[in-house]
């Protein structure tokens, strides 16, 4: 995106930018991101965020995120920060501090409404919106909090980002300040027991729950696939122990991958694909399972893999999701950003079409791809 603005490819609209898809990769990440790109949409009637029309803020913006990709400190990163501050582009506020966040978690804190709201509220601070100035002073508050109760959350700012987006949003009430009466303390405890209880029975989480079991047992039938097949199979690294089938999705696969992969410099995004069937020590298919997940960040890892030198993958990458997704997935496939993908021929497989023919795919010799079974009776 920044190699675009230096070289004045950008364009005028947020709508089909390389931006539009990196604010969404974002957005798609947690709920607290949802609608992050509001703030980078065109508004006619005010002339706003002017970074389309003014071409030196829009310069100065790219520099900006540039800068805090490549910085390794604190330092310099809030140096490009304060110099972009100190421009005042009318409306581009602190909203791109989600953008930052993706780029140094441990640094600078995300920012919407309910999170500066919860921050208030825990601290009685009167932060603001749309100041860099009140974001970076609230960035310092949030750095003493974590750092005191870090047994409690993390080194990376989403975990308290997220208590306060809670507390902001109205999920749990915020504790009471030093000097509260004790009635006050024994009143806000029973508050937080009754949200604790309430959020037990969330639809919301219930929903999650069984979205999770579906991603495992979508991870499952191509686990079963593979193996019948007579591939070695690598179950994500993150997904390894959860329950499928009366055992652990990663039983009867590999525990470790073979060092041709473990030597590539994506390695680690390598690990984090959902499923990968493998013949030699070699990636024979790639599967990224996007049930509710973001799209975005498993074609990234689709492209980490491919480019990363495992050309035996270039024609085996695909993106398993439910029917109901195919528009999104098929628009992601098609942005400007990932013009690399067309070259791959990353494909999308439904699920109706993985359950329908996954009992017959099992029975197919060992000369037929049975993804490449699917693929033509999709065509």
């Amino acid at each position: 995106m920044s190699a675009e603005i230096e070289a004045g490819s950008f364009g005028t609209a947020y709508k089909g930018s390389s931006l539009e898809t990196v604010v969404h990769g974002v957005a798609e990440q947690r709920q607290i991101f949802k609608g992050a790109d509001h703030a980078f949409l065109w508004k006619p009637k005010l002339r706003i965020p002017d970074i389309y029309e003014d071409r030196e803020n829009q310069l100065a913006f790219g520099r900006m995120l540039e800068a805090c990709r490549c910085c390794t400190g604190e330092a310099p990163l809030l140096s490009a920060v304060q110099a972009f501050a100190d421009r005042k582009v009318k409306g581009m506020g602190p909203a791109a501090a989600n953008l930052l966040y993706f780029l140094h978690p441990t640094l600078m804190p995300p920012f919407n409404t309910a999170i500066v709201r919860g921050y208030n509220e825990l601290t009685g601070s009167k932060v603001k919106l749309g100041s860099w100035d009140e974001y970076l002073s609230m960035r310092r508050g949030i750095l003493t909090i974590n750092e005191r109760f870090r047994d409690l959350l993390s080194n990376d700012l989403g975990a308290i980002a997220g208590l306060l987006f809670d507390i902001g949003a109205g999920r749990y009430p915020a504790p009471p300040r030093p000097g509260v009466p004790e009635a006050g303390l024994l009143q806000w405890r029973a508050e937080l027991t009754r949200a604790r209880d309430e959020a037990r029975i969330d639809k919301a989480i219930v929903a999650a729950e069984r979205e999770d079991l579906t991603h495992a047992e979508v991870q499952g039938w191509l686990r079963d696939l593979g193996l019948a097949l007579g591939f070695d199979v690598w179950i994500a690294s993150n997904d390894r122990g959860r329950s499928y089938g009366g055992g652990r999705l990663a039983d009867g696969c590999l525990s470790v991958l073979p060092e041709a992969l473990t030597s590539l410099a994506a390695a680690d995004a390598v690990r984090l694909i959902d499923v990968l069937w493998l013949e030699g020590g070699q990636v024979s298919a790639a599967f990224e399972v996007e049930h509710s997940t973001s799209i975005y960040s498993g074609i990234v890892r689709m492209l980490d893999l491919a480019l990363s030198g495992e050309s035996a993958a270039l024609q085996a990458l695909y993106l398993v999701a439910p029917d109901k997704r195919e528009e999104d997935v098929r628009a992601q496939l098609v942005r400007p950003a990932f013009s690399r993908v067309a070259d791959l021929h990353v494909r999308y497989l439904p699920y109706s079409e993985l359950d329908q023919h996954r009992n017959a795919i099992a029975r197919f010799g060992r000369g037929l791809h049975p993804i490449e079974q699917l693929a033509r009776r999709l065509s």
